[in-house]
C-alpha cells in the first residue's frame, strides 16, 4: 500500500514526532503544519496526518529544541510547502538560531559553515527514517476505508508483498 493510501490519527502523529497532543492542535489551528490527508471539520472529527507530515512536525519539534523561534520555523514549513516537500530525505535544514537555510549538496553545507558563525543542521533523512521506524510500531488507518492498520510502515509494502509470495 503506497504511503499515500495511509493516514496517521493526531495521537499516533504526536508519537512518532515527539511532541505533545496541545502543540499538535495549536500547529494545526495556526496553520504551520495542517494535516494533509484529512483536516478537522468540526467537533469529534478526527484529523488524519500523511507521512510526510508527521516527518514536517518531527523537524519543527527538533528546530523548537534547538531554541529557533516559531516565527523562523514557520517561514521554513512554508518554503517547504511551496517546494511541495519533494525529496525531503535528501535534505539538510541549517539554522543559525535566526534564519533557516536549505541544503542540497554537501558544498552548500560547506559554505554555510565558512561564515564563521555557529549553526546547526538537520539531516531529513534521519528524521524521515526516525519517523518511518516509529510508524511502523503504530497504528496507520487506511484513507478509502478507514481500515486500522497495525504495525503498518508505509515504506515496506514490497516486502510484505515478497513474504507473502514465498
Amino acid at each position: 500500500m503506497a504511503s499515500e493510501e495511509v493516514g496517521y490519527r493526531g495521537p499516533t502523529a504526536c508519537a512518532a514526532a515527539g511532541i505533545t497532543y496541545r502543540q499538535l492542535d495549536y500547529w494545526a489551528r495556526t496553520g504551520l503544519v495542517e494535516p494533509s490527508v484529512r483536516p478537522a471539520h468540526g467537533s469529534g472529527t478526527q484529523r488524519l496526518y500523511g507521512f510526510r507530515d508527521v516527518v514536517v512536525l518531527k523537524i519543527v519539534k527538533r528546530f523548537l529544541d534547538t531554541g529557533v523561534s516559531l516565527q523562523n520555523i514557520r517561514t521554513a514549513v512554508q518554503h517547504l510547502r511551496e517546494r511541495g516537500f519533494s525529496d525531503l530525505e535528501r535534505m539538510t535544514l541549517m539554522s543559525d538560531g535566526a534564519t533557516v537555510y536549505e541544503c542540497t549538496s554537501p558544498d552548500e553545507v560547506h559554505a554555510l559553515l565558512q561564515g564563521g558563525q555557529g549553526v546547526f543542521g538537520i539531516a531529513v533523512g534521519v528524521v524521515w527514517r526516525d519517523v518511518e521506524s516509529a510508524l511502523s510500531q503504530l497504528h496507520g488507518e487506511r484513507v478509502d476505508t478507514g481500515e486500522t492498520l497495525v504495525g503498518h510502515n508505509p515504506m515496506d509494502e514490497l516486502a510484505r508483498r515478497r513474504n507473502r509470495a514465498v
